[in-house]
Protein backbone atom coordinates (compact mmCIF):
# COMPACT_ATOMS: atom_id res chain seq x y z
CA UNK A 1 0.00 0.00 0.00
CA UNK A 2 1.32 3.42 -0.97
CA UNK A 3 1.05 6.39 1.36
CA UNK A 4 -0.45 9.45 -0.28
CA UNK A 5 0.70 12.91 0.85
CA UNK A 6 -1.60 14.55 3.40
CA UNK A 7 0.08 17.93 4.01
CA UNK A 8 1.08 18.84 0.44
CA UNK A 9 -0.43 22.24 -0.31
CA UNK A 10 -0.15 23.22 3.37
CA UNK A 11 3.32 22.46 4.76
CA UNK A 12 4.86 22.54 1.29
CA UNK A 13 3.67 23.24 -2.24
CA UNK A 14 1.65 20.65 -4.13
CA UNK A 15 3.08 21.89 -7.44
CA UNK A 16 5.82 19.41 -8.52
CA UNK A 17 7.85 21.94 -10.51
CA UNK A 18 7.70 24.58 -7.80
CA UNK A 19 8.59 21.97 -5.16
CA UNK A 20 11.68 20.92 -7.09
CA UNK A 21 12.79 24.54 -7.41
CA UNK A 22 12.33 25.14 -3.69
CA UNK A 23 14.29 22.01 -2.80
CA UNK A 24 17.09 23.13 -5.11
CA UNK A 25 17.14 26.50 -3.36
CA UNK A 26 17.16 24.95 0.12
CA UNK A 27 19.80 22.29 -0.53
CA UNK A 28 21.99 24.04 -3.09
CA UNK A 29 24.26 22.29 -5.61
CA UNK A 30 24.39 18.50 -5.34
CA UNK A 31 28.08 17.81 -4.87
CA UNK A 32 29.19 14.22 -5.32
CA UNK A 33 30.04 12.69 -1.97
CA UNK A 34 32.19 9.76 -1.02
CA UNK A 35 30.42 6.41 -0.89
CA UNK A 36 31.49 5.85 2.70
CA UNK A 37 31.65 6.36 5.58
CA UNK A 38 28.03 7.39 5.81
CA UNK A 39 26.66 9.48 8.65
CA UNK A 40 24.99 7.39 11.33
CA UNK A 41 22.22 9.81 12.28
CA UNK A 42 20.88 13.13 11.05
CA UNK A 43 18.25 15.20 12.88
CA UNK A 44 16.07 17.45 10.73
CA UNK A 45 13.17 19.86 11.44
CA UNK A 46 9.70 19.25 10.04
CA UNK A 47 7.66 22.47 9.97
CA UNK A 48 6.27 24.21 6.92
CA UNK A 49 9.03 24.78 4.40
CA UNK A 50 8.91 28.57 4.81
CA UNK A 51 10.19 27.98 8.36
CA UNK A 52 12.17 24.73 8.30
CA UNK A 53 13.17 24.36 4.66
CA UNK A 54 16.41 26.29 4.99
CA UNK A 55 17.81 24.50 8.08
CA UNK A 56 16.65 21.15 6.70
CA UNK A 57 18.33 21.74 3.34
CA UNK A 58 21.51 23.13 4.88
CA UNK A 59 21.83 20.13 7.19
CA UNK A 60 21.31 17.62 4.39
CA UNK A 61 23.81 19.46 2.20
CA UNK A 62 26.39 18.89 4.93
CA UNK A 63 25.49 15.24 5.51
CA UNK A 64 26.40 12.01 3.74
CA UNK A 65 23.42 9.66 3.95
CA UNK A 66 23.39 5.99 3.07
CA UNK A 67 21.03 4.89 0.26
CA UNK A 68 18.80 3.17 2.82
CA UNK A 69 17.30 5.20 5.66
CA UNK A 70 15.34 4.39 8.79
CA UNK A 71 13.09 7.41 9.32
CA UNK A 72 12.10 8.06 12.95
CA UNK A 73 9.52 10.72 13.73
CA UNK A 74 7.19 11.79 16.55
CA UNK A 75 3.50 11.04 16.70
CA UNK A 76 1.49 14.28 16.80
CA UNK A 77 -1.91 12.65 16.25
CA UNK A 78 -2.05 9.96 18.94
CA UNK A 79 -3.09 7.36 16.40
CA UNK A 80 -1.57 3.91 16.06
CA UNK A 81 0.94 2.00 18.16
CA UNK A 82 3.94 3.23 20.18
CA UNK A 83 6.44 2.04 17.54
CA UNK A 84 4.52 2.03 14.27
CA UNK A 85 6.31 0.82 11.13
CA UNK A 86 5.05 1.49 7.60
CA UNK A 87 6.25 -1.75 6.10
CA UNK A 88 5.38 -1.81 2.40
CA UNK A 89 4.82 0.10 -0.83
CA UNK A 90 5.99 3.66 -1.38
CA UNK A 91 5.62 7.12 0.10
CA UNK A 92 4.35 9.50 -2.56
CA UNK A 93 4.67 13.27 -2.80
CA UNK A 94 3.87 15.70 -5.63
CA UNK A 95 6.11 14.63 -8.49
CA UNK A 96 7.72 11.53 -7.03
CA UNK A 97 7.95 8.75 -4.45
CA UNK A 98 10.38 6.80 -2.30
CA UNK A 99 10.05 3.04 -1.96
CA UNK A 100 9.95 1.32 1.42
CA UNK A 101 12.70 -1.20 2.12
CA UNK A 102 10.30 -4.00 3.02
CA UNK A 103 12.98 -6.47 4.15
CA UNK A 104 14.50 -3.99 6.61
CA UNK A 105 11.04 -3.02 7.86
CA UNK A 106 10.21 -6.66 8.52
CA UNK A 107 13.45 -7.14 10.43
CA UNK A 108 12.46 -4.32 12.78
CA UNK A 109 9.04 -5.90 13.28
CA UNK A 110 10.58 -9.32 13.90
CA UNK A 111 13.08 -7.98 16.45
CA UNK A 112 10.66 -8.41 19.35
CA UNK A 113 11.39 -4.96 20.75
CA UNK A 114 8.00 -3.30 20.19
CA UNK A 115 8.02 -2.43 16.50
CA UNK A 116 4.73 -3.35 14.82
CA UNK A 117 3.24 -2.90 11.37
CA UNK A 118 0.80 -0.02 11.74
CA UNK A 119 -0.24 2.50 9.12
CA UNK A 120 -2.77 4.40 11.24
CA UNK A 121 -0.02 6.29 13.08
CA UNK A 122 1.24 7.62 9.74
CA UNK A 123 -2.14 8.39 8.18
CA UNK A 124 -2.32 12.05 9.24
CA UNK A 125 1.24 12.56 10.55
CA UNK A 126 3.35 15.26 8.91
CA UNK A 127 6.72 14.82 10.62
CA UNK A 128 8.14 12.27 8.17
CA UNK A 129 6.18 13.27 5.08
CA UNK A 130 7.84 16.69 4.87
CA UNK A 131 11.30 15.06 4.91
CA UNK A 132 10.60 12.68 2.02
CA UNK A 133 10.85 15.23 -0.85
CA UNK A 134 14.25 16.37 0.48
CA UNK A 135 15.57 12.81 0.52
CA UNK A 136 14.24 12.15 -2.97
CA UNK A 137 15.91 15.31 -4.25
CA UNK A 138 19.24 14.09 -2.85
CA UNK A 139 18.84 10.58 -4.27
CA UNK A 140 15.66 9.28 -5.97
CA UNK A 141 16.86 5.71 -5.32
CA UNK A 142 16.87 6.08 -1.53
CA UNK A 143 14.76 3.44 0.20
CA UNK A 144 13.11 4.22 3.52
CA UNK A 145 11.61 2.56 6.57
CA UNK A 146 9.24 5.08 8.23
CA UNK A 147 8.66 4.62 11.97
CA UNK A 148 6.28 6.77 14.03
CA UNK A 149 7.38 6.89 17.67
CA UNK A 150 5.19 7.63 20.69
CA UNK A 151 6.84 5.14 23.07
CA UNK A 152 7.92 7.12 26.15
CA UNK A 153 9.50 4.50 28.41
CA UNK A 154 13.26 5.11 28.48
CA UNK A 155 14.09 1.41 28.83
CA UNK A 156 12.01 0.53 25.77
CA UNK A 157 13.59 3.33 23.74
CA UNK A 158 17.02 2.07 24.77
CA UNK A 159 16.25 -1.54 23.90
CA UNK A 160 14.58 -0.63 20.60
CA UNK A 161 17.46 1.68 19.65
CA UNK A 162 20.02 -1.03 20.27
CA UNK A 163 17.91 -3.45 18.23
CA UNK A 164 18.04 -0.97 15.35
CA UNK A 165 21.83 -0.89 15.70
CA UNK A 166 22.10 -4.68 15.60
CA UNK A 167 19.90 -4.86 12.50
CA UNK A 168 21.85 -2.11 10.73
CA UNK A 169 25.17 -3.72 11.64
CA UNK A 170 24.12 -7.04 10.11
CA UNK A 171 22.22 -5.66 7.14
CA UNK A 172 23.41 -6.33 3.61
CA UNK A 173 23.36 -2.62 2.68
CA UNK A 174 24.53 0.49 4.53
CA UNK A 175 21.82 2.27 6.49
CA UNK A 176 21.58 5.75 8.02
CA UNK A 177 19.02 7.00 10.54
CA UNK A 178 17.12 10.25 10.03
CA UNK A 179 15.18 11.69 12.97
CA UNK A 180 12.52 14.34 12.47
CA UNK A 181 12.16 16.84 15.32
CA UNK A 182 11.51 20.48 16.01
CA UNK A 183 12.83 22.13 19.16
CA UNK A 184 11.04 24.49 21.58
CA UNK A 185 7.48 25.57 20.74
CA UNK A 186 5.68 28.87 21.36
CA UNK A 187 7.99 30.61 23.80
CA UNK A 188 10.22 33.68 23.51
CA UNK A 189 13.18 33.25 21.19
CA UNK A 190 15.81 33.92 23.86
CA UNK A 191 14.22 31.42 26.25
CA UNK A 192 13.95 28.85 23.45
CA UNK A 193 17.63 29.21 22.67
CA UNK A 194 18.58 28.82 26.35
CA UNK A 195 16.41 25.72 26.78
CA UNK A 196 17.32 24.13 23.47
CA UNK A 197 21.04 24.62 24.01
CA UNK A 198 20.85 22.20 26.93
CA UNK A 199 19.18 19.53 24.81
CA UNK A 200 21.48 20.10 21.86
CA UNK A 201 24.56 19.87 24.07
CA UNK A 202 23.46 16.40 25.19
CA UNK A 203 22.87 15.41 21.56
CA UNK A 204 26.27 16.65 20.42
CA UNK A 205 28.08 14.68 23.12
CA UNK A 206 25.93 11.63 22.29
CA UNK A 207 24.25 11.07 25.65
CA UNK A 208 20.72 9.83 24.90
CA UNK A 209 19.83 9.21 28.55
CA UNK A 210 20.80 12.78 29.44
CA UNK A 211 18.87 14.17 26.47
CA UNK A 212 15.73 12.42 27.69
CA UNK A 213 16.32 13.60 31.28
CA UNK A 214 17.09 17.21 30.33
CA UNK A 215 14.04 17.55 28.09
CA UNK A 216 11.76 15.95 30.68
CA UNK A 217 13.03 17.78 33.77
CA UNK A 218 13.08 21.17 32.07
CA UNK A 219 9.80 20.64 30.20
CA UNK A 220 11.44 21.46 26.87
CA UNK A 221 8.83 21.14 24.13
CA UNK A 222 11.09 19.22 21.75
CA UNK A 223 8.48 17.15 19.92
CA UNK A 224 10.93 14.54 18.62
CA UNK A 225 12.76 13.75 21.85
CA UNK A 226 11.43 10.16 21.86
CA UNK A 227 12.60 9.19 18.34
CA UNK A 228 15.83 11.14 18.87
CA UNK A 229 16.58 9.30 22.10
CA UNK A 230 16.00 5.97 20.37
CA UNK A 231 18.04 6.99 17.32
CA UNK A 232 20.92 8.10 19.51
CA UNK A 233 20.99 4.78 21.33
CA UNK A 234 21.26 3.10 17.94
CA UNK A 235 23.99 5.43 16.68
CA UNK A 236 25.93 5.11 19.93
CA UNK A 237 25.96 1.30 19.75
CA UNK A 238 27.17 1.61 16.16
CA UNK A 239 30.18 3.58 17.35
CA UNK A 240 29.13 7.22 17.02
CA UNK A 241 30.50 9.36 19.84
CA UNK A 242 29.88 12.98 18.82
CA UNK A 243 27.62 15.14 16.71
CA UNK A 244 27.83 18.57 15.18
CA UNK A 245 25.20 21.28 15.07
CA UNK A 246 24.75 22.52 11.51
CA UNK A 247 21.99 25.07 12.05
CA UNK A 248 19.80 26.51 14.80
CA UNK A 249 17.07 29.01 14.01
CA UNK A 250 13.49 29.92 14.84
CA UNK A 251 10.27 31.02 13.17
CA UNK A 252 10.72 34.62 14.31
CA UNK A 253 13.39 35.11 11.68
CA UNK A 254 10.64 34.60 9.11
CA UNK A 255 7.64 36.22 10.82
CA UNK A 256 9.42 38.93 12.80
CA UNK A 257 7.64 37.76 15.96
CA UNK A 258 10.23 36.74 18.56
CA UNK A 259 7.75 36.63 21.45
CA UNK A 260 6.35 33.23 20.45
CA UNK A 261 8.56 31.08 18.23
CA UNK A 262 9.10 27.51 17.18
CA UNK A 263 12.79 26.63 17.01
CA UNK A 264 14.52 24.32 14.54
CA UNK A 265 17.88 22.54 14.59
CA UNK A 266 19.86 20.38 12.20
CA UNK A 267 22.42 17.93 13.61
CA UNK A 268 24.74 15.42 11.95
CA UNK A 269 26.18 12.49 13.91
CA UNK A 270 28.99 10.63 12.15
Amino acid sequence: MNRKPVVAGRFYTDNPQQLKQELKQFIGPLNKKAAAPYDRLVMLPHAGYMFSGEPCGKTLAGANLAPTIILLGPNHTGLGSPLSVWDCGSWEFPGGKLDVDEDLAQQLIDSGTGFVENQAAHSREHSLEVIVPFLHYLNPEIRIVPVCVSESAPKVLHKAGEAIADIIDAYSKPVSIVVSSDMSHFIKADKAKKMDSMALEAIIRMDPADLYSIVSSNQISMCGVLPMTMGMYAAKKLGANAGRLIEYTNSGKVTGDFESVVAYAGVVIS
